[in-house]
């Protein structure tokens, strides 16, 4: 190889290390990084205040007994999951993580507002309710939050794992979305549903239970349902039959009329019996939200309320002049105060629930046995003529048979 004068430098690399080529090894130039006059300043305080936030969470400060701040390294786990919570929707799963340590990771998380921002929230719930289910939300109580669920539909439709759903007054009507996913396979564990005073008829019923009946897919699990002030009739009942394990039911203010063969068609359908007492399970006070998220179901509640509401300056002003604010004001607040209390007082309650076919047969007749022994020490007493001993008989047998006839009628027309 020949270098020439107009040539530079000339380097070759050889086994990971630069050479330098020349004929004499003494003249190899040397160059320095910097020059010798060469000064450098550490520049900590004109880092952006983003950076200082950040850095600042990893340190916990403290004041010691002379008043001096003092400051410890947070721990490699703390510092990870901070990591974690700050980008939880990025997560793929939580499958095999323990739980204590996400219970921890869903509190880090909850402070940082993940479940409450509509970009963050269905994803990082999906993520949790995925691994661990029940233990994110066992059970969800939405009485009378109307406002709520078109709001967080998304969000509520990741709970996968509800034993007991409140839906009580939220004025659905028959054909919410909410019902997708009621009747799908996320919520086949359901135990008890509370649906009364939502505008529900026998249409929203039969839609309600189209999955059990045609795929045997849904509530298959539902052991309690409450169906009170709704619009249904006689013929919405027919659709509960498919409900197998099904024990209580509240048919509480509709337009269903409690007589013999309603009774009867209970009784043989679906083998329940008319409480002669309200049951207390129907009372909503053991219905609640629990599981993790109990507070995040607050929170969608408190930013709900925090809407602005529009300005009723003029239509004030207007009412004010005309003299009837006064009048208006008291009419709406007896209206909103006393209608629901009102309506629920005058509800008469129709519980149903399920009883032992057998037991009960074995208690008819006994009863039957002691009111024909009573019958007996009373002919001892009174002595009947034989006209009146030959057609009672026969006026029995008659409503007998009429009330079976009418109970076997509405049988099958079910």
């Amino acid at each position: 190889m020949y270098l020439s004068e107009d040539c530079g430098a000339v380097y070759v690399r050889e086994k990971g290390e630069l050479r330098y080529v020349s004929a004499d090894k003494n003249d190899a130039p040397q160059h320095r990084l910097f020059n010798r006059d060469f000064s450098f300043q550490l520049c900590i305080d004109t880092l952006p205040s983003a950076s200082h936030t950040k850095r600042r969470g990893h340190f916990i400060f403290t004041y010691n007994k002379e008043g001096s701040l003092r400051y410890t390294v947070k721990s490699l786990f703390d510092i990870s999951l901070q990591f974690i919570a700050d980008h939880i929707e990025h997560v793929d799963s939580l499958v095999g993580f323990p739980e204590q340590m996400a219970d921890k990771l869903f509190s880090a998380a909850e402070e940082r507002h993940k479940f409450t921002e509509p970009q963050t929230a269905p994803r990082a719930l999906q993520v949790f309710c995925e691994a661990y289910g029940e233990l994110v939300l066992k059970s969800l109580c939405l009485r009378n939050r109307y406002l709520l669920i078109p709001e967080r539909l998304e969000e509520i439709r990741q709970f996968q794992s509800l034993e007991s759903l409140d839906l009580y007054g939220c004025r659905l009507g028959d054909n919410h979305e909410i019902f997708k996913y009621i009747t799908s396979e996320a919520l086949a564990s359901l135990v008890k549903l509370f649906i009364g005073a939502n505008c529900l008829s026998d249409a929203g019923l039969q839609r309600l239970t189209a999955p059990v009946r045609v795929m045997k897919k849904g509530l298959e699990n539902l052991q309690l349902l409450d169906l009170s002030e709704n619009p249904i009739t006689e013929k919405g009942l027919g659709y509960l039959t498919c409900f197998k394990a099904l024990q209580k039911l509240d048919i509480s203010g509709t337009n269903v009329t409690v007589n013999v063969s309603l009774k009867g068609f209970f009784r043989m359908k679906m083998r329940m019996v008319l409480s002669e007492t309200p049951l207390k399970e129907f009372g909503h006070s053991d219905c609640n939200t629990e599981g993790w998220a109990e507070q995040v179901i607050n929170q969608w509640e408190i930013t709900a309320s925090e809407v602005p509401k529009k300005d009723s300056k003029p239509r004030t002003n207007a009412l004010r002049f005309y003299g009837r604010e006064k009048f208006v004001r008291e009419t709406l607040n007896s209206w909103s105060g006393t209608s629901a209390t009102t309506n629920k007082d005058k509800v008469v309650p129709v519980h149903f629930y399920t009883v032992d076919l057998c037991g009960l047969s074995s208690t008819e007749e006994h009863n039957t046995h002691s009111s024909a022994v009573a019958a007996a020490h009373k002919g001892k007493k009174r002595r009947l003529s034989e006209e009146e001993q030959s057609s009672t008989p026969v006026a029995k047998r008659q409503s007998f048979s009429a009330l079976s006839a009418e109970d076997l009628d509405l049988l099958n027309s079910y």
